[in-house]
């Protein structure tokens, strides 16, 4: 196992790894609208932390050697299902014809106030 951090996805704010490589898969931690450069919530509600979210997802497949199109499963913890449709379209965009399998559910609360988190399972290319 090792561990896979990038300085293009916010760093950790606990004692844990922004993902993990092991056995030919790649297990990243719940990735919130933070910031990269602040470390702060990006503002711009529900689309503005979507966007960031799967950015900094994007960059910590690239820092594992692996792409969008590898991802297995996500699950997206979201604290109002009435975000689902907007959260849905963005994911749609950044997944394109790939189609992983998903999870969804609603939570009372995420770290730092964010209104949603996403972890993932991919598949490793090295």
């Amino acid at each position: 196992m090792h561990t896979i951090n990038t300085n293009h996805a916010p760093a950790a704010i606990g004692p844990y790894a922004q993902a993990v490589h092991h056995g030919g898969l790649i297990y990243s931690s719940g990735i919130i609208g933070l910031s990269p450069d602040t470390g702060a919530l990006v503002e711009g509600g529900i689309e503005a932390q979507t966007r960031q979210v799967l950015a900094s997802a994007a960059a910590i497949l690239e820092a594992g050697g692996a792409r969008p199109v590898d991802v297995l499963k996500t699950t997206i913890y979201l604290t109002d299902l009435a975000d689902f449709a907007v959260v849905n379209g963005i994911y749609a965009e950044f997944f394109g014809e790939h189609r992983p399998a998903r999870a969804t559910v609603q939570v009372v609360a995420l770290p730092k106030g964010a209104l949603l988190e996403l972890d993932f399972i991919a598949a490793a290319r090295g």
